[in-house]
């Protein structure tokens, strides 16, 4: 079980509030003309990481109280309870194990072991040509369909390592949308294509509807469906029923959330696209960050220290979203998969005692990739009346040497500069002979951290994808909230099945006025 203590009534939590008043109209600009190697105080260096949160409104004692709350909630003893295995979804009545998914370098877990095991050689199997379709032919398509968890990770990775794929081409099939899927067929051979089912109950409404348009599909052209048919589940008595056999079913569990699910079977997609060589690796340096996290004082922690300063701002600035800018084409996919990670698990309004919360909990995360970004939503962040605490994320080496990368970090170097400094004042002399000088000054202190990493490796991918998973659970922890549920969203499923059944009898039961006009307006011109 966790700790169950309101931030708030920490002392820590008072004195920050007292330094907040302090420090609120501090500006960055000062901050770093005061101290000249302000650097030095604020950046981690850890593997082939370099975190510099140098350029955010807080001074030594800042960091100093924000630490001292995590230590007064009793984070330590959180961690501990997540890594080793507690009941901390407690409201489910779960461990939360996904951190055993990745411990490759000791697998204790047994049940994780064997199912790495049939991973491996079932994506040697398929990659080497020796598991083929019903035809003879060798796969050279996949097809992964799910949802939520069962899609957002696997195909963010999937792209992200794009440079390390094999012959395989994966697609991935999630919305309930019958014009990109019809799309899809009509541009695949099904004697040719492996499909992967992932869901953990097997009834997963959009999954299975998904899939049995692909099912239809192998049928019509006259293929065996156990053939062609692999599931990801934990209800394997039902996948055995949909027709998929039994040595095709790989293992969900309970205790590991579909957002937190990518390292597990769930990302046999992405092994299949980039070898198992690669995929252990991506575990190995998830692994790595978890022994960062796990072993490493808060003040040099980084999941931890990125936390806190979320914390920060959401609770005393009263800045409500948070932007990730990836300087990777290959990482576009990122924000979308942490709005899930973050916002699916912090998005709670009751604390651990079952209380309504008195302070803000989830922050709104989204963004974008760099440069396109800043031909976009950069002129809010530049010259617009919110402040976006932003994380730049960029990698040193390329894939493919260019001197085009220079260009591309030059911008991000740049954008953080220019966000911190502003051009506040510059066109003062200039004033009387240009009319546009006020709208082109920049008032800067505008907060971010720096993410600078050596190589965009399946190493480097699993530790940043860890760390923001790490810094999700320190958030939640200090805002007392349990973070492995949500309910929210199986709410919806339950509202959307009904639905389904009204629209396919007729029959539109009684709702609120909005919902009947809308389900009966839709009947009405359906063709």
């Amino acid at each position: 079980m966790l700790p169950k203590k309101n931030p708030t009534e920490t002392l820590a939590w008072q004195k920050l509030r007292e330094h907040f008043y302090e420090i609120q109209f501090v500006k960055m600009q000062e901050l770093f003309s005061q101290n000249t190697n302000r650097i030095q105080e604020f950046h981690i260096v850890w593997n082939d990481f370099l975190i510099d949160f140098s350029k955010n409104r807080i001074t030594p004692k800042t960091l100093e109280l924000l630490v001292d709350l995590a230590e007064q909630t009793g984070l330590k003893q959180g961690i501990n309870a997540l890594v080793n295995g507690a009941t901390i979804n407690e409201t489910e009545n779960r461990k939360v194990l996904h951190t055993d998914l990745r411990a490759v370098s000791n697998l204790k877990n047994k049940e994780v072991a064997n199912a790495l095991q049939l991973m491996q050689q079932f994506c040697d199997q398929v990659i080497k040509g020796e598991l083929k379709g019903s035809t003879g032919k060798a796969f050279t398509d996949v097809i992964n369909i799910g949802i939520g968890g069962s899609d957002l990770g696997p195909k963010l990775v999937t792209e992200a390592l794009a440079d390390y794929k094999n012959h395989l081409n994966v697609h991935y099939i999630s919305n309930i949308d019958n014009d990109s899927i019809t799309s899809l067929k009509n541009n695949l051979q099904a004697e040719t294509t492996l499909i992967i089912i992932v869901s953990k109950s097997f009834t997963t409404l959009e999954t299975i509807s998904n899939a049995d348009i692909f099912k239809q599909w192998l049928l019509e052209t006259g293929l065996r469906t156990e053939d062609h048919l692999v599931a990801v589940s934990s209800n394997i008595e039902e996948a055995v029923k949909y027709g998929v056999e039994s040595q095709n079913i790989f293992p969900m569990w309970d205790y590991v959330g579909g957002r937190y699910s990518l390292w597990s079977a769930v990302g046999l997609s992405t092994a299949l696209s980039i070898g198992f060589k690669h995929f252990k690796q991506l575990l190995e340096g998830a692994e790595q960050m978890d022994r960062h996290f796990t072993d490493t004082p808060f003040k040099d922690n980084i999941p931890v220290v990125l936390a806190l300063l979320s914390v920060w701002y959401n609770n005393f600035f009263c800045f409500e979203t948070e932007a990730v800018i990836p300087y990777v084409d290959k990482l576009k996919m990122l924000p979308a998969y942490l709005q899930q990670v973050m916002m699916e698990s912090n998005g709670k309004n009751v604390d651990r005692q079952g209380n309504p919360v008195n302070y803000e909990t989830g922050t709104i995360v989204w963004g974008e990739v760099g440069t396109n970004s800043q031909h976009a939503f950069f002129q809010l962040f530049h010259q617009g009346t919110k402040i976006i605490p932003t994380d730049f994320i960029g990698f040193v080496n390329p894939f493919y040497p260019s001197d085009l990368h220079d260009l591309l970090m030059a911008n991000f170097f740049a954008q953080t500069e220019a966000l911190m400094n502003g051009k506040e004042g510059i066109y003062q002399t200039d004033k009387i002979n240009d009319n546009n000088a006020v709208y082109k000054e920049f008032k800067g202190n505008r907060p971010s951290n720096t993410i600078l990493i050596d190589k965009l490796t399946p190493k480097s991918l699993g530790s940043l994808l860890a760390m923001y998973e790490h810094k999700t659970f320190v958030q939640g922890f200090i805002w007392n909230i349990y973070s492995f549920d949500q309910f929210g969203v199986e709410y919806g499923k339950v509202l959307a099945n009904n639905i389904k059944a009204e629209l396919q009898d007729g029959n539109i039961k009684q709702h609120d006025c909005s919902t009947n006009f809308l389900l009966n307006h839709y009947l009405k011109i359906r063709k």
